[in-house]
Parts: C-alpha cells; sequence; structure tokens
C-alpha cells in the first residue's frame, strides 16, 4: 500500500511559500512557511513538517495500541496521545532529535503495569515508530 502526499514550494527559503496536498484530501492546499516552520513558537502561523510527522506518530501509536489492548480483552474508551517532535537548530541545521508521546488513557479492566506495558510494545511496534529509528523515541503512559 502506498500513500502520497504533494509539496508545491515557491521562492527561497525564508520568504517563499509553499503549500501540501495529500491523496485523501485531508490536506488540500494547507500552506507553509519558514516562518511557521522556524520562528512562530505558537504553531499557528501554519503546519510544518515536523508537525506533520507528530501527528502521523500519534496517530499511528495510538492505532497500534488500540489493537494490543482490544487482543489483550481491555480495549480502550479513549486514548489521548499526543507526540512531540523536537526540531533543534542550535548547530547551524536543523535537524529533527526527538520524538516524545504522552498518553493517558483510559482502559477499562487493565491494571497499570499491563497498559505500560502493552503502550510500550505499541510505541516499538507502530510503523512510524519503527520509521523514526534514527531519533530517540520516548514514551510516559498513565491512565487517566
Amino acid at each position: 500500500m502506498k500513500r502520497r502526499a504533494t509539496a508545491i514550494w515557491q521562492g527561497a527559503l525564508a520568504d517563499g511559500t509553499g503549500n501540501l496536498t495529500s491523496q485523501s484530501g485531508a490536506l488540500s492546499s494547507l500552506p507553509y512557511s519558514f516562518k511557521g516552520r522556524f520562528q512562530d513558537e505558537s504553531g499557528q502561523s501554519g503546519t510544518n513538517p515536523e508537525e506533520l510527522i507528530a501527528a502521523a506518530h500519534a496517530g499511528c501509536f495510538a492505532m497500534q495500541l488500540s489493537h494490543f489492548l482490544a487482543e489483550n480483552g481491555t480495549p480502550a474508551t479513549k486514548l489521548d496521545a499526543t507526540a512531540t517532535v523536537d526540531l533543534d537548530t542550535s548547530d547551524g541545521g536543523a535537524t529533527i532529535k526527538s520524538s516524545t508521546i504522552e498518553l493517558v488513557g483510559t482502559v477499562p479492566g487493565i491494571d497499570e503495569a499491563k497498559f505500560k506495558e502493552l503502550a510500550d510494545k505499541a510505541k516499538a511496534g507502530c510503523p512510524v515508530s519503527r520509521a523514526l529509528g534514527a531519533i530517540e523515541v520516548s514514551l510516559n503512559a498513565r491512565l487517566g
């Protein structure tokens, strides 16, 4: 199975603009820019590649964990997963250093130890975590 997205960029890095469109249509000419990627700490001026990686990581992880929980006989009522991707620019370049998942799960009938075991298994096994093998991937999981 293959999925695709298209990026259109016009202009130089610092003053150019771009847009992203995905095969599903979920992203349709979504704007992105240098400011949105490197200058706007609020994250409100448009998307950026790191935000999209974070969304992919959180979504993939939550789906993988839901599968493991159901297999365990303890399906989740809710999994609230937030991935934070760290883009480091301290050395004059830009490098993605890590992705950290914060998870709060509502899972009836499971104890904390088993929940964390399955969450760790999902972190290691989700395809996006595996694709991010060149960086540190960490997880903070708890039942809510």
